[in-house]
């Protein structure tokens, strides 16, 4: 703790300093944080201080206070590198979160006007619809809609898409997903996708439209991912 510097106050740095513990696991979720005379000696601030830090940390969800009990670490958040291409089970993989999917709704459909004139196919031509619900540590992470022709991958219907993941399945196809495009913006859901993901229609999540393409330059796949912004954190890097 720099007591020197002026333009942090301490508040700020231990705050930094129990987030960082939290992210790298060595304050594991569901479990009781030190506590506050502990921290203040450890890191020779005041109890108030303390209490400022944990404050911020259980405003932003990321610890809770149980009256007689303590200060528990929630969760950690999930960070994707948007400029990587990477699925759902193998970000959560790489930031030690136990991923698990539940396949809510998976059919054929139509392509329709939108999805015809995208993948460069006929409106009549079918695709897949796949909708899911996607979990880190058991909690709600992420609500998903996917759109893929079904020329590409016909025998997806019948693979475990809970088992195998979509990177996987086009890797069987022979299909490399080169690049992406990616907008970002911030909605309300619907009521009973909102329960989904376990917020209030109130509470606004993160949409990423992702449009993947192969090494042709053909479109892939189309996708909707919805984000509670208090589980994810999204990394971009600028260069020159």
């Amino acid at each position: 703790m720099d007591k020197a510097s002026g333009l942090t106050p301490l508040y700020m740095q231990l705050r930094e300093i129990i987030r960082y513990k939290i992210e790298t696991g060595e304050f594991a979720p569901c479990t009781a944080l030190p506590s506050e005379n502990e921290l203040a000696d450890e890191y020779a601030v005041t109890r108030q201080t303390v209490r400022n830090a944990i404050e911020t940390l259980v405003n932003e969800g990321l610890l809770r206070r149980v009256a007689g009990k303590g200060v528990f670490v929630l969760r950690t958040h999930i960070e994707r590198d948007l400029e990587v291409l990477k699925g759902f089970t193998q970000t959560m993989l790489e930031r030690n979160v136990t991923p698990s999917i539940k396949v809510l709704k998976k059919m054929i459909r139509p392509a329709g006007a939108k999805y015809a004139m995208m993948f460069g196919i006929r409106p009549e031509d079918e695709i897949f619809y796949i909708k899911r619900m996607c979990y880190g540590n058991g909690e709600p992470v992420s609500l998903e809609e996917i759109f893929v022709p079904r020329n590409l991958v016909p025998k997806i219907q019948g693979i475990d898409l809970s088992v195998f993941s979509l990177y996987e399945i086009y890797e069987l196809y022979g299909i490399k997903l080169e690049r992406a495009r990616q907008t970002l913006d911030m909605v309300h859901l619907e009521p009973n996708d909102a329960n989904l993901l376990g917020i209030t229609t109130q509470t606004p999540v993160l949409l990423f439209e992702c449009t993947s393409y192969d090494e042709q330059g053909h479109i892939i796949e189309q996708s909707r991912n919805y984000t509670r912004g208090d589980k994810g954190r999204f990394t971009v890097r600028f260069r020159r």
